[in-house]
């Protein structure tokens, strides 16, 4: 299957249709759109199988007090259908944004990872900073981070 995906820049609304079902079940539209989707600092991707957006990543241009490195961004939406999940599409989306943001000199990946994804990120080379914390509304996160 991760033959046939491609990844792609796209635009803030297309993530929309992934981002909803998988972060924001149950909630409206709305939780679904990041303050700064729309900045064109803001990279978008999309995981595309057979044509189809089955997967979805944002990366933004945001410092985090924590981390020394002038040049960073924030991954966050990161989302994968379900059935598409395990095949190695979420590894492409990060893989293809580090390789872009890396282009653009940038020092370090951050994210607020939710507790079932710390493994897929550890898998990713990202580290754990800090105690895990709660996002309402989201549930239990973990700061980690990837320096690229």
């Amino acid at each position: 299957m991760i033959q046939q995906t491609h990844i792609t820049p796209i635009l803030a609304e297309e993530t929309i249709p992934v981002r909803q079902p998988m972060l924001r079940a149950g909630l409206p539209v709305s939780s679904c759109i990041f303050k700064g989707d729309e900045l064109s600092s803001t990279l978008h991707l999309g995981a595309f199988h057979n044509n189809q957006l089955v997967g979805v990543v944002t990366y933004m241009q945001q410092h985090h007090k924590l981390f020394k490195q002038k040049n960073q961004y924030q991954l966050r939406g990161m989302a994968v259908l379900t059935n598409f999940q395990g095949n190695g599409i979420g590894e492409l989306l990060v893989k293809k944004g580090q390789d872009l943001l890396k282009e653009q000199s940038i020092d370090l990946i951050w994210c607020n990872a939710r507790k079932v994804a710390v493994a897929f990120y550890e898998k990713n080379a990202f580290f754990i900073t800090g105690d895990p914390f709660d996002i309402p509304g989201v549930g239990t996160h973990y700061l980690m981070s990837k320096k690229i």
